[in-house]
């Protein structure tokens, strides 16, 4: 896959574990046939496409909200520490890894208050992509994405509700494996 296709993906990743998708997001889905094929499968499209918008704003986003707000956050400190806690400013590894490669995070600017959130992991790797540092790439893909993402993903997956995040979670392990080959 070119640079370019692996940066929307990793653009993409990023916006679907960042926060509930709203209509505006939900409807650009519905038109992007490409993207739901590539996505998420015959069944789960056509659940998807057979689904009103506003059924589908209220399910994906009880989803959404069960699978990585209540249950299980997708922070990579609280998945690989035993003690299920949240490392946050320099003792976290992650922000020592964005510094050490010039990437600053404003978190007071987002919702996101943690430096080692998935969606904050997949945004470093689409600049990582789209700066073409392909060294810095392969790292941070084997010391943090590839070391609970997949993993995590692959586990919560059958909490899912809803075909979509099903299907989002197995193309998100999927993708994150294939990219590291």
């Amino acid at each position: 896959m070119e640079a370019k296709q692996r940066a929307i993906v990793y653009a993409f990743l990023s916006r679907m574990f960042s926060d509930i998708l709203d209509k505006e997001l939900l409807m650009e889905l519905k038109e992007d046939k490409a993207l739901l094929e590539m996505l998420l499968g015959e069944e789960a499209m056509a659940w998807f496409e057979q689904t009103s918008l506003d059924e589908l704003e209220e399910v994906l986003n009880m989803d959404f909200t069960s699978l990585f707000l209540m249950n299980s956050m997708p922070i990579e400190s609280s998945v690989l520490d035993d003690k299920d806690e949240v490392m946050v400013g320099l003792q976290n590894p992650v922000m020592q890894f964005y510094f050490a490669h010039g990437y600053e995070l404003a978190l007071k600017l987002s919702h996101i208050q943690t430096p080692d959130h998935l969606s904050i992991e997949c945004a470093f790797m689409q600049n990582l992509v789209l700066k073409n540092e392909v060294d810095a790439q392969k790292e941070f893909l084997e010391k943090h994405l590839l070391a609970w993402a997949p993993v995590y993903l692959l586990g919560i997956k059958g909490m899912a509700q809803t075909p979509f995040y099903e299907a989002l979670c197995d193309f998100g392990a999927e993708f994150l494996v294939a990219d590291y080959g």
